[in-house]
């Protein structure tokens, strides 16, 4: 079949990659999946998720990932005796005024897409196909095989040069040829019963879905395919659409392709590879592609592991329809494969802090909106979320409690070994243990009255009650000891505590901030003080100022004030809990009509039911 940026002559080159990077995996998620020649190749050795926002994809994909051979249409045989196919084809039809291919894509409507012969039996086909499937006769399987059959065939018989942007003014010996269906060329292979086909925006589809091996063939020029295949999809839905113009083209609406807009492709891409939760990505593009390879490669960097990123070329002959032009300065087709590995690991911070999101992290990423310059995170804590987000410009760390703050600074900024050292010989020197209460306090006492250095502070937070940070009005560490120690894990999240993006960290409170110096593509996060729910660093009561109703009133016209200035922003926060309902809150919210995503119930000790609320 005819199709623009077919891969069935790079099916050996895909599979060589595979092989070369050792790429392992159960499952293999065709994406952008077009006629499915992909995910039919690969079907026998993986499971196959499949998708596409075309129908008419959607219909490719149904027949040859859930078949390993022509279906055997048991019911219809039994009933009239006969090959499906011949009694498609022996069928007489009469002209009808509802039949949508006749009536406007042949003379008679004024087009010459196909000689008005064929277009009757096109429309007469698709009818009878849709009758036999509502009588029962076909099962659904069988039905999308016979819809994919006619689809493919009517290629055959088209009077275009592949595409169906425009019509020849002459006919083509291809389109006089009568119009016959014939079983869909497909590779009878062994198929996984499990196989998924959808029919959805590709962005939205993998906040969903996760896997193994993540297959991208998006689209590489202006051309939209709900242009260039509109009367594919409409044949394959039969919906009788308004139509325009002399190529009788249905309007395009939801299924134009943001790909294929040179200022949005970007973002495009920047979201896909952002909420991609598959370890191995591999993309099809070419040198002569929308976003610029060197552009391509640059972006996916910041999302695979170690900035690593592969490509692997293949020349290619390339693809020309009426809208082809020479814009490529000389340069030769050059189809190639850019391979990583994505970074999918949360980074949980070293430092335990009450009400911290490393477990909300992947909810909260999924969230995002598809393009981020700067990332605030306003009231960073632990820094949990804003470590783990990649911003193409940077992220920026809040946050107005000093001795937190300083923490973060601290285990961020130094070389991670020589903390470790000092760390460990500190636990030596003091004698440590857990519920080592003499030893315990008497580092205490010397944080407090001698040497107040940030190493003795984040030492005293590991064995303190609930690993708490609690100083009285005289600034003093007053927390008690609990149970809790040094760990190995506490010292792996301490090597690994490093940003994914570059980062400002910024202590001071948030009022204070000129929000309209901020570029424009600014996602702002906010993880207050939950107002109904009681922290030690919310009361008041231990030398910080703490988070009462005009502190939630302050917060809440800021918000406001932000989405006045067209920003972003997602809150963090609790609508009830224990009998309590922020009704601040929830009137806010429904004032300004904003999101609200319930994200679950989080922590053990004093469980809560948290949402997001986001204003885009």
């Amino acid at each position: 079949m005819r199709y623009i940026g077919n891969k069935s002559k790079l099916l050996d080159f895909i599979e060589g990659v595979i092989d070369k990077y050792k790429i392992k995996g159960n499952s293999f998620v065709d994406l952008f999946s077009g006629t499915s020649s992909v995910g039919d190749f690969f079907k026998d050795k993986y499971k196959i998720i499949s998708n596409d926002f075309m129908y008419y994809s959607y219909v490719f994909s149904k027949a040859k990932l859930l078949n390993d051979s022509i279906p055997k249409f048991k019911s219809f045989n039994k009933k009239y005796s006969k090959d499906v196919f011949e009694w498609l084809n022996e069928k007489e039809f009469k002209p009808n005024k509802h039949f949508f291919v006749y009536n406007n894509y042949t003379p008679k409507g004024e087009r010459m897409f196909f000689t008005e012969a064929n277009g009757l039996k096109i429309d007469g086909i698709r009818i009878s196909i849709e009758d036999l499937y509502c009588d029962r006769t076909i099962n659904e399987n069988e039905y999308y095989f016979l819809l994919a059959s006619l689809l493919e065939s009517v290629t055959k018989v088209s009077n275009t040069s592949g595409t169906y942007e425009a019509f020849f003014k002459f006919w083509d010996t291809r389109a006089e040829k009568e119009f016959c269906i014939k079983p869909l060329e497909f590779l009878h292979k062994k198929y996984d019963s499990e196989n998924l086909i959808y029919n959805q925006d590709s962005n939205e589809l993998l906040r969903k879905i996760d896997g193994d091996i993540l297959y991208i063939d998006p689209p590489y020029s202006v051309t939209q395919y709900a242009s260039a295949y509109h009367i594919l999809e409409t044949i394959a839905r039969y919906d009788f659409p308004y139509i325009k113009g002399v190529g009788g083209k249905r309007d395009k609406g939801k299924c134009v392709s943001l790909y294929s807009r040179k200022h949005q492709a970007y973002e495009q891409f920047e979201d896909l590879f952002r909420q991609a939760n598959f370890e191995h990505i591999l993309i099809s593009y070419s040198n002569q592609s929308i976003i610029s390879l060197d552009e391509l490669v640059d972006l996916a960097k910041r999302f695979s592991v170690k900035s690593e990123v592969y490509v692997e070329d293949l020349s290619y002959r390339e693809y020309q329809n009426h809208r082809s032009s020479n814009k490529r300065n000389g340069k030769k087709l050059k189809e190639v494969i850019i391979y990583f590995k994505k970074d999918t690991n949360v980074i949980k911070s070293p430092l335990n802090y009450s009400g911290s999101k490393d477990k909300l992290v992947p909810q909260i990423i999924k969230e995002l909106p598809k393009h981020i310059d700067t990332f605030v995170d306003v009231m960073g804590g632990a820094f949990n979320v804003g470590v783990n987000i990649v911003a193409t410009n940077k992220v920026i760390y809040n946050e107005i409690n000093s001795w937190v703050f300083d923490l973060v600074n601290w285990l961020l900024k130094n070389n991670k070994k020589p903390i470790i050292k000092d760390i460990e010989n500190t636990i030596s020197f003091f004698k440590l243990e857990k519920g080592a209460k003499e030893e315990y306090l008497r580092l205490r006492d010397e944080y407090n009255d001698m040497d107040s250095k940030t190493l003795y502070l984040y030492v005293l937070h590991m064995y303190s009650f609930q690993n708490m940070i609690r100083f009285n009005n005289s600034k003093k560490f007053n927390t008690p000891i609990g149970v809790a120690g040094y760990s190995d894990d506490i010292k792996n999240r301490i090597l690994n505590f490093k940003a994914k993006s570059k980062v400002i960290l910024t202590n001071k409170c948030y009022t204070i901030f000129d929000w309209e110096s901020f570029p424009q593509d600014t996602v702002f996060y906010f993880d207050p003080p939950y107002f109904i729910t009681s922290a030690s660093y919310n009361d008041g009561k231990r030398g910080l100022k703490g988070w009462d109703g005009d502190s939630e009133v302050e917060m809440l016209s800021n918000l406001t004030k932000l989405d006045s200035l067209g920003y972003k922003f997602i809150l963090s926060n609790v609508l009830h809990h224990r009998n309590k309902t922020n009704h601040l809150l929830i009137e806010w919210i429904q004032e300004h009509n904003f999101k609200v995503i319930d994200v679950g119930t989080t922590g053990w000790r004093y469980a809560k039911n948290e949402v997001l609320i986001k204003n885009f």
